[in-house]
């Protein structure tokens, strides 16, 4: 009974550490970064700490056991154990408290953001999270002591301890990563968690009162010396560097099948913690267990590696096979992502199922050479451990500084077979001389294996959802018949400790020029010309804006594309570039032919550090602040989108600086949209959107926008001679096409009620929302802002009306043909309202015929591939023409309105709302008005008319 209840909450308190593992990670990102090295440095103080605990808490069994026995009493061990299991539950609930004292205390003590600042930072994570590691520690050695009933009995029983907490462990890592975090938030998972903790600790400690009695070795009191112990220590340390090394190389590989967002790290954590529980259990199943088997599980976990090395470099395939079957059907993201944990457990389940034996076969090898089990346990776990430790440092991060991904697999694989080498020589008496031949043998096989195709694993495939040719008639075919991914030449290939980053060489045009793609983790962050418009507009434009423009801080270098426009303004005399990936920095020399050697440029400065750490410990403010970052799904850069960053960098702002933001629409949804805009404007008291291309936009806050709105002292800046040159780099020709780019005015956003939570450190709910809108693939348009106040305001606030005043708010021909072309290639359809403004008072110009023509055309060309309902046809034109609120109406008009005609002006309102050609919310209710006068079902019309009167224009839109 009592082993019963003690293996159940060994799942619970399984469950919750890896829960911890995961929030301490999210916490912590605010003091050491988000990145790989952090991620690493985390990992390896928990992994520390659990060592210690293990070491610790087998030595302190043997003394409670040695006490006992002397003073004729049974040993209090699980009193003991409870009191730890207690211990942690207080320690995690008064850990966010902690934390922030920590982090205040770290902010306090002047120190930069690399080298020694980060060294720092690293000793207060040991102080943070080392004490309950530690304590972790001792549930296998104090309960493989405590409950074991014999010899024989304790390989089984310790394997089932192993097993039942990781098992919890697996749940915790699939709970942690899909629903507890982006659910409830950092503070509130830890509270529940330290509750299971506590409730473990009280139940345990009432088991443990009245002390039971333990299995030790008959007349063996100072038998603690264990024959060759280093050698089996060292075993075991091989096996957890290796398997730790081929987890974060597996954690890459899925980054590039999956793409790197939190669920792939999750699935892929969870798959190891699943697989090493079974192999426990399987363990605990045999009835015989022979010596050769030890031996046998050794060899075999690094030969089936071996032999999957061959294959991980497919998966990438297999995984975009996957998401072309799985399509969008209902609960398609649940089966897409169980799928693909099923594959990971098909394709590394083996081998990490016979990791999951090795350190119970080889407790079962060792237990006679011992009296108390604990100690055994506790020493043989610490080893193992501390090669976990060594796997997520060098092999997670330090070996990537020289070594590929496939190279960093081999090593491990390696350690593996030399751990089978060395076990055979104490196990099987293998003779030196032998054991160096085949260990030598075997390298040189394993060091002649073909590197993995970089074609096939850095392609991105998992950026497409349709089913490509030749999808399901293997690896060969596909690629012959799909050159467009696969045939573009690399120009640079590294797996660094932060990320895998590439550069490729693509077309440009039809005249033999070509572009420049910079990718991390398959991923493209930057094209040399068709992000030319984003990257050097998110440079140029706030430095437009802003009341001044010295110094700059830059978030990621990418293509270097913004640092270089910044490089080229006069006025810029300082920039400092906060860039992570050493790999993208040595793949800056490539496009120094598009960035005039920005590289070299003596305005730049790179800190080679993360975002916030970087950004919260320089010195002085800002001007600018630019932060181009991956997109929001992408594991670490939901950071760069919380409250607390946002706040940080407003912080550092000179009085009239810019922050500005970029953000896309592709492959996003309205609610992660909205989520990014209201936790921009609780952080900034004025924020304006621009666009720079279709499905990118720039969103700049303001500490005060001063003169941002002045549009005569902006041109002024824009005809500067360095202000010129940069824009038209970007493909803006004149200062109106530039104010084609506006979409939302200052003023705007915070006339919108936006409801609903913020994203925060503290509670992340970007990347999972962003995440599960990634895998839809869908586009999300801005929330609807063209009516009641923010209506208003934006009418009032638009540059362009604003421009247009100088010419009696009518611009000339010329100029209005210009800047609606360039809305059509930066907004798309909303375009084709400035074109209805046009038609409500239409000029008998050349231009306004060719104009209308041109547009008309190009909406009915694609009409005919897509019918999304995004497009304005001539009569929906005319009719967005009447609702323009300088459209002439007269009361001889007021005809009869059909239902659908109603609903349609509602529609397009919505859709095709833009503050340069503002729609009248007068000219919607007078449509519904008349539809309710004359419609053969009134009511219909009634109850949308009370939604526009009342400014729920979407709802009216979606009602049925």
């Amino acid at each position: 009974m009592i082993r019963g209840v003690a293996l159940f909450l060994t799942i619970l308190t399984g469950f919750s550490g890896l829960v911890y593992e995961v929030v301490w990670q999210k916490y912590l990102a605010t003091l050491l970064g988000s990145h790989s090295e952090a991620t690493a440095a985390v990992l390896a103080i928990f992994l520390g700490g659990l060592s210690v605990g293990y070491w610790l808490f087998g030595a302190l069994t043997r003394r409670v056991v040695e006490r006992a026995s002397a003073r004729g009493l049974p040993p209090r061990l699980l009193l003991v154990y409870g009191g730890l299991e207690f211990g942690i539950g207080v320690y995690v609930i008064v850990f966010p408290w902690f934390f922030r004292a920590v982090q205040t205390l770290s902010f306090a003590i002047p120190h930069g953001a690399g080298g020694v600042g980060f060294a720092i930072d690293v000793l207060l994570t040991v102080i943070l999270i080392g004490p309950a590691s530690v304590m972790m520690g001792g549930t296998i050695p104090i309960l493989t002591q405590a409950l074991s009933r014999s010899l024989e009995d304790a390989t089984r029983f310790h394997a089932f301890i192993y097993a039942f907490n990781t098992v919890g462990a697996f749940v915790g890592a699939i709970a942690a990563g899909f629903y507890l975090i982006p659910a409830f938030g950092l503070q509130n998972v830890m509270f529940a968690m330290g509750a299971i903790n506590l409730v473990a600790g009280s139940i345990f400690a009432v088991l443990g009162l009245r002390g039971r009695a333990v299995y030790e070795e008959p007349g063996s009191g100072e038998a603690t010396q264990i024959d060759h112990f280093a050698s089996y220590g060292t075993i075991a340390l091989l096996t957890g560097f290796a398997m730790m090394a081929i987890q974060t190389t597996i954690i890459r590989v899925g980054g590039l099948s999956f793409g790197s967002s939190q669920f792939t790290f999750s699935m892929v954590v969870a798959v190891f913690v699943l697989c090493i529980a079974l192999g426990s259990f399987g363990v605990s199943l045999l009835s015989q267990i022979p010596t050769r088997l030890v031996v046998i599980n050794q060899w075999a976990i690094g030969l089936v590696l071996w032999l999957l090395y061959t294959q991980v470099d497919k998966a990438p395939y297999l995984i975009q096979t996957l998401r072309a079957a799985v399509q969008d059907n209902p609960g398609a993201f649940v089966l897409y992502y169980a799928s693909g944990f099923g594959l990971v457990l098909v394709a590394i389940g083996l081998p990490v199922v016979l990791s999951g034996a090795a350190l119970p076969l080889l407790f079962h090898h060792m237990r006679r050479q011992v009296d108390h089990l604990g100690d055994l346990a506790g020493n043989l776990y610490s080893w193992n451990t501390v090669g976990s430790l060594l796997g997520a440092l060098l092999g997670g991060y330090v070996l990537l500084y020289w070594l590929d991904l496939h190279q960093v697999y081999r090593v491990a694989v390696a350690a593996l077979l030399a751990a089978a080498v060395l076990l055979c020589v104490r196990v099987h008496d293998w003779r030196p001389a032998m054991a160096i031949s085949v260990m030598a043998a075997l390298l040189l096989a394993l060091w002649a294996m073909p590197a993995w195709n970089p074609q096939l694993l850095y392609a991105g495939l998992f950026r497409t959802r349709d089913v490509l040719p030749g999808q399901f008639e293997g690896v060969a075919r596909f690629v012959a018949l799909n050159p467009g991914h696969f045939s573009a030449p690399f120009e640079s290939i590294e797996d660094d400790p932060i990320a895998s980053i590439t550069v490729r060489r693509y077309p440009a045009g039809v005249d033999g020029r070509t572009s420049l793609t910079i990718a991390t983790n398959g991923k493209s962050d930057g094209n040399s010309v068709t992000d030319y418009p984003t990257m050097g507009l998110a440079a140029t434009l706030p430095a437009l804006l802003a009341e001044k423009a010295e110094n700059a801080f830059v978030i990621g270098w990418g293509t270097g594309i913004t640092v270089a426009e910044l490089a080229a303004l006069t006025s810029v005399k300082r920039i400092e570039v906060a860039e992570l990936s050493p790999g993208v920095m040595r793949a800056a020399p490539l496009f120094d032919r598009v960035t005039r050697h920005a590289s070299k440029n003596p305005k730049v400065e790179v800190i080679r550090s993360d975002a916030y750490r970087a950004l919260m410990r320089s010195q002085g403010k800002f001007d600018l602040i630019i932060s181009e970052p991956s997109n929001p799904w992408v594991t670490g850069v939901e950071m760069l989108f919380s409250r607390e960053f946002l706040a940080a960098a407003r912080s550092k702002l000179t009085q009239g600086g810019v922050y500005c933001q970029w953000m896309h629409q592709y492959e996003t949804d309205a609610a992660s949209l909205e989520l990014v805009l209201r936790t921009y404007a609780a952080t900034f008291d004025h924020i304006a959107i621009w666009g720079t291309k279709y499905s990118d936009l720039l969103l700049l806050g303001f500490n005060d926008p001063g003169s941002a709105t002045d549009v005569y002292r902006l041109q002024e800046r824009f005809d500067a001679a360095d202000f010129r040159a940069s824009f038209e780099r970007a493909g803006v020709a004149s200062f109106p096409e530039l104010l084609a780019h506006e979409l939302v005015p200052l003023g705007v956003v915070h006339k919108m009620e936006f409801e609903g939570p913020l994203h925060s450190l503290y509670h992340p709910r970007l990347s999972h929302r962003a995440g599960l809108a990634f895998f839809k693939g869908e586009r999300a348009d801005i929330p609807f802002t063209g009516f009641g106040a923010a209506g208003k305001t934006g009418a009032r606030s638009s540059l362009i009306r604003r421009y247009a005043l100088r010419f009696r708010g009518r611009l000339p021909d010329e100029t209005r043909a210009k800047v609606i072309l360039k809305t059509c290639e930066v907004h798309a359809h909303r375009c084709q309202t400035l074109l209805a403004q046009w038609i409500a008072k239409p000029s008998d110009s050349a231009t306004f015929r060719q104009t209308y023509e041109t547009i008309a055309t190009r909406v009915e060309d694609a009409e005919r591939h897509d019918h999304s309902g995004r497009r304005a046809d001539r009569a929906a034109m005319q009719l967005m023409s009447t609702m323009i609120d300088t459209a002439p109406t007269a009361p001889s008009e007021r005809h009869p309105v059909e239902f659908d005609v109603a609903k349609r002006a509602n529609a397009l309102f919505v859709d095709f709302y833009h503050h340069a050609a503002p729609f009248a919310g007068d000219a919607l209710l007078d449509l519904w008005s008349r539809c309710v006068e004359s419609s053969p079902s009134p009511q219909a019309c009634r109850e949308r008319l009370g939604l526009v009167a009342s400014g729920k224009l979407a709802d009216a839109d979606r009602a049925r």
